[in-house]
């Protein structure tokens, strides 16, 4: 995936029998999916350019010029959809975009290598970080909360985090 994509959401069926498609929105504002209309795929090429649509429970029910029938939208599912990055105002100091912290060094406060942060994950009970241990091994979650991950520091291209046996 090139930098300037972000990920905004994904297919998650179709909706109905008129072709409307279910999207699961990543973004904070589930509805800020239909204003962005032009959703590409991984590589940049074009995936669904909404029509509209309306907020729907975890996401959005859209309609898409590519997609006439329930088996079309059904055919998509899983699809991630993307949005390039300049169409989204710059954060503000001290704010990032989530998807910033993929690829980003975990480190103690202590400086111990913890890993490497993986994917960003909401499984309903706020941001988990997946984690790719320095040593190799299964993944493991840290939630994205201030007590567990203190400090973000971008331009170090790390975070300070807390060892899960020090969350308790």
């Amino acid at each position: 995936m090139g930098d300037d994509l972000i990920l905004v959401g994904r297919v998650a069926g179709a909706f109905g029998v008129r072709g409307e498609v279910r999207l699961t929105s990543y973004t904070a504002e589930p509805a800020a999916l239909l204003a962005y209309r032009d959703l590409k795929r991984e590589d940049g090429t074009p995936a669904l350019t909404l029509t509209g649509g309306r907020a729907a429970k975890g996401g959005v029910v859209a309609r898409a010029r590519e997609i006439e029938t329930r088996e079309q939208a059904e055919a998509l599912r899983g699809l991630r959809l993307y949005i390039p990055r300049d169409v989204l105002p710059e954060p503000e100091e001290d704010e990032f975009y989530v998807t910033d912290l993929i690829g980003l060094a975990v480190e103690t406060p202590e400086g111990e290598a913890l890993g490497t942060i993986r994917s960003v994950q909401d499984f309903g009970a706020g941001d988990l970080l997946e984690i790719a241990p320095a040593q190799g091994g299964a993944t493991w979650y840290l939630p994205f909360t201030r007590d567990a991950v203190p400090e973000v520091r971008l331009a170090e291209r790390k975070v300070i985090g807390l060892r899960p046996d020090e969350l308790e």
